[in-house]
């Protein structure tokens, strides 16, 4: 699980834990007991943003004009793919 900086209070990465989730999330510098945290996996997270920053300039996705599910899907696999090739 990645998170942003914002979520690494010991109150949710310890549900994250329950969850059976990793939290890649780097401690903050003032922690008074900082934890190890996969660096690349952190770097992931910047990626994931930016293919959803693509995503959002489909317009038909981002404001969800489909009514069917497998419509709305095949629409995202299409701006995927759209983004890919590009």
């Amino acid at each position: 699980m990645v998170m942003g900086r914002a979520y690494e209070d010991d109150l949710t990465r310890r549900t994250a834990w329950s969850l059976r989730f990793s939290p890649a999330v780097p401690p903050k510098s003032n922690r008074a007991s900082p934890w190890e945290h996969d660096p690349v996996l952190y770097r992931r997270l910047n990626e994931i943003e930016r293919l959803f920053r693509l995503m959002q300039g489909f317009r038909r996705i981002f404001c969800r004009f489909e009514k069917l599910d497998v419509m709305y899907i095949g629409f995202i696999q299409l701006a995927l793919v759209y983004v890919s090739i590009k």
